[in-house]
């Protein structure tokens, strides 16, 4: 989501952290069986001729995936029935509303019809309004509600509590690395961090 978080799942926290922006935070990559496949998969011989780097990127890509796809369903939360993809979706609302679907689209890099179905779930749970586009009557605008906010705030104080356990029971060298690699993580998610503020209305 590059907001919140993470891809859709309606869509992504963000960055609800995260931020379509979960990262539209995000859902986990693959399914279990899928991810030990990757795991256990020999890596792969460097081509006749090809680029010596290769075999390296195909290695970084399928260990990124697995450890990513874990990483999110150590991070899985009640989260008031939302997915990360979702979050991620809310948290670009509370952040950029109010905000034309177009944008939370361009944002969340998913498809405008995905998201046409997250704002419908997200407005029947009273986490999100709508109001009529007065510059263009096919369009219109998305802000939160207050429950949205309190949501959203939530959900990202137990992520943030759940990492926070994860990262205890790692050395100290392995959280420094961690910390060093933040900068090109995020990069690579189209998300910077942003407190949540809701956007004035």
């Amino acid at each position: 989501m590059t907001g919140e978080g993470a891809p859709m799942g309606g869509p992504g926290e963000s960055a609800a952290g995260e931020p379509a922006g979960e990262s539209v935070a995000e859902e986990p990559v693959g399914e279990p069986a899928a991810e030990e496949s990757v795991a256990e998969k020999p890596a792969a011989e460097e081509p006749a001729g090809g680029d010596p780097g290769m075999a390296h990127d195909d290695e970084l890509s399928g260990r990124l995936a697995l450890a990513i796809g874990r990483f999110n369903r150590r991070l899985r939360s009640p989260s008031g029935g939302l997915s990360h993809g979702q979050l991620s979706a809310l948290s670009t609302v509370v952040r950029k509303g109010p905000i034309r679907p177009g944008e939370i689209s361009t944002i969340e890099l998913v498809a405008a019809p995905t998201i046409t179905r997250v704002i419908a779930d997200l407005e029947s749970r009273g986490l999100v309004t709508r109001t009529p586009d007065p510059d263009d009557g096919r369009s219109f605008f998305v802000a939160a509600t207050d429950a949205g906010v309190e949501v959203l705030l939530t959900a990202r104080s137990d992520r943030a509590r759940a990492v926070s356990a994860i990262l205890r029971d790692l050395d100290p060298d392995d959280v420094r690395a961690l910390r060093e690699a933040l900068p090109a993580l995020e990069a690579a998610a189209q998300v910077s961090y942003q407190p949540v503020t809701p956007a004035k209305h």
